[in-house]
C-alpha cells in the first residue's frame, strides 16, 4: 500500500472517529468468510459500520481523539464496528452474534469519552432499542394527559352526583 493511501485512510479515520457515537473493537479471528459477511450484513442494515483495518492505521488514526485509549487493544485481527446514531444496536447486534459464533470476540468499546469493557458493553446490549425507548416514554407522555382529563372530568361528575343527593334529600324530607 502506497504512503498516499495509508494517509488518506488514516483521515478518513480520524474524521469516522469524531463523528462516531460509539466504536467497538472485535476480533474476528477463525471466523470464516461466509460469517463475516454475514455479521456485515445485519450491521448493514442497522446503518452500522464495520471495518478490518491494520493495526498500525488504527494506532495512527486514534491518535487526538478519545480513541485513543484503545491503542494497546489494536494486536491481532482487529475489526471496528462504528455506529453514529445509536450506541445500542451495534453492541446488541455484536454481542448476539458472539452468542451464535464463539470465534467472534468482542474486545473493548469507546462511548462519549469512557471505555467500555466486556460487562458494559453486554449491559449496554441488554437495553431496549431507541425506537422501544421513544415509543415507552410516548406512552408515559400520553398517560399524564389522559389522567388529568379523567381527574378533572370527575369533579363536575362528583359534583353533580352530590347535587342529585341532596335533591332526593330533599324530595324525601
Amino acid at each position: 500500500m502506497k504512503l498516499e493511501q495509508k494517509k488518506t485512510i488514516v483521515k478518513d479515520l480520524q474524521e469516522k472517529f469524531s463523528k462516531k457515537k460509539i466504536l467497538i473493537v472485535t476480533d474476528y479471528k477463525g471466523l470464516n468468510v461466509q460469517d463475516v459477511n454475514s455479521l456485515r450484513r445485519k450491521l448493514r442494515e442497522a446503518d452500522i459500520e464495520y471495518k478490518v483495518v491494520k493495526n498500525s492505521l488504527l494506532v495512527r488514526a486514534c491518535e487526538d481523539t478519545d480513541v485513543e485509549m484503545l491503542k494497546d487493544y489494536f494486536a491481532g485481527p482487529s475489526a471496528i464496528a462504528l455506529s453514529y446514531d445509536d450506541p445500542v444496536a451495534p453492541a446488541k447486534l455484536l454481542t448476539d452474534f458472539a452468542k451464535e459464533n464463539k470465534k467472534l470476540e468482542i474486545k473493548v468499546a469507546v462511548m462519549d469519552g469512557k471505555v467500555l469493557d466486556l460487562s458494559k458493553i453486554n449491559e449496554l446490549s441488554s437495553l431496549p432499542s431507541h425506537e422501544v425507548l421513544l415509543g415507552q416514554l410516548l406512552s408515559v407522555m400520553n398517560g399524564v394527559p389522559s389522567s388529568l382529563v379523567r381527574a378533572l372530568g370527575d369533579v363536575p361528575r362528583k359534583m353533580l352526583n352530590l347535587l342529585q343527593a341532596i335533591k332526593e334529600q330533599k324530595e324525601a324530607a
